[in-house]
């Protein structure tokens, strides 16, 4: 009986791979549809920003990337925990140039999350800085944990 041993090569060695790069020379082909698949959402609406949901014991925290938006352009609303964020990127500054490239996205763009925990809306609030949305909506008192005493029987 022959023992045949296979060896994996470590991190840094690179294989031979035949279609490697195919998806990528497809996707320059075609006009990059095949980027973004992660984020479906984005190839149906060209422009998506990142969304990022968090929360400790007492708030949920929606942070989101809008680079290039000024505050003026930021609708937020809140209704039934569904909060939405409403932005408007303008390219008025760029009529004039002739365009060689474009790969940055332009217009309106909406993006509505279902929140995990019912919240305060009268105590939301939102700051906006250097391109970064932070809305920070309170949750509700039952929503907030709470530490239960054990008594003795």
């Amino acid at each position: 009986m022959n023992i045949i041993r296979y060896q994996t090569l470590g991190p840094g060695w690179v294989t031979f791979n035949p279609f490697a790069g195919l998806c990528q020379e497809m996707s320059r082909f075609m006009g990059n549809p095949f980027l973004g698949f992660h984020r479906q959402s984005e190839v149906l609406s060209n422009w998506t920003p990142g969304v990022d949901v968090l929360e400790d014991s007492k708030n949920l925290y929606v942070v989101a990337e809008l680079p290039g938006v000024k505050k003026e352009d930021i609708a937020i609303s809140l209704e039934d925990d569904v909060l939405s964020i409403t932005v408007e990127r303008s390219d008025k500054d760029q009529k004039e140039e002739q365009i060689h490239r474009a790969e940055r996205y332009f217009g309106r763009c909406e993006r509505s999350i279902t929140l995990p925990k019912p919240v305060t809306a009268a105590q939301v609030n939102a700051t906006y800085k250097d391109g970064i949305l932070k809305v920070t909506l309170p949750k509700t008192e039952e929503a907030q944990p709470r530490q239960i005493q054990v008594m003795a029987a």
